[in-house]
């Protein structure tokens, strides 16, 4: 059986071509070094105010079937935040476009090739995807939010 933390590793080593940097629950900076951008953050929380999200879901918690000796399973919902670059950098937001989609077609390539974490997920996880404006430490970024809902043993 699998832990949160272990599937909560595996999405922090996920390749994404032209992602300069990964970064693990122990690694998540307080601010966000511009020169290593674009970055990928796992964060086991919500990135925004849930009035702004495109999708309002939160993990359903533990989940036993009616049987003693059923299954027990935990619902998780994870953010996966793609941060590219600040709002301002560059001619603005326009400019970061084209990069912000060519990441999010790469996310999901490397994604699609392991749908279950090396085994760590019961179901292949289910992704929601959320380009927007991302704040992070008082600065506002263009980004993406992978929205992953996973199913797990307990």
């Amino acid at each position: 059986m699998s832990t949160f933390r272990s599937a909560l590793t595996a999405l922090s080593n996920l390749t994404v071509s032209g992602v300069s940097i990964n970064y693990d629950l122990g690694d998540v900076p307080d601010a966000i070094n511009r020169g290593g951008l674009p970055a990928l953050l796992v964060l086991p929380l919500r990135t925004q105010d849930e009035s702004r999200s495109l999708f309002g879901e939160r993990g359903s918690g533990f989940d036993a079937i009616a049987f003693s000796d059923g299954a027990k399973t935990v619902t998780y919902t994870v953010n996966h935040l793609l941060i590219v670059a600040p709002e301002s950098a560059g001619s603005g937001l326009r400019s970061h476009l084209p990069t912000l989609i060519d990441l999010m077609d790469a996310y999901m390539q490397s994604i699609s090739a392991d749908v279950t974490l090396g085994g760590r997920l019961l179901e292949p996880t289910a992704v929601r995807v959320e380009p927007g404006l991302y704040d992070y430490n008082e600065t506002s970024y263009v980004g993406c939010a992978f929205r992953h809902t996973w199913r797990m043993d307990v």
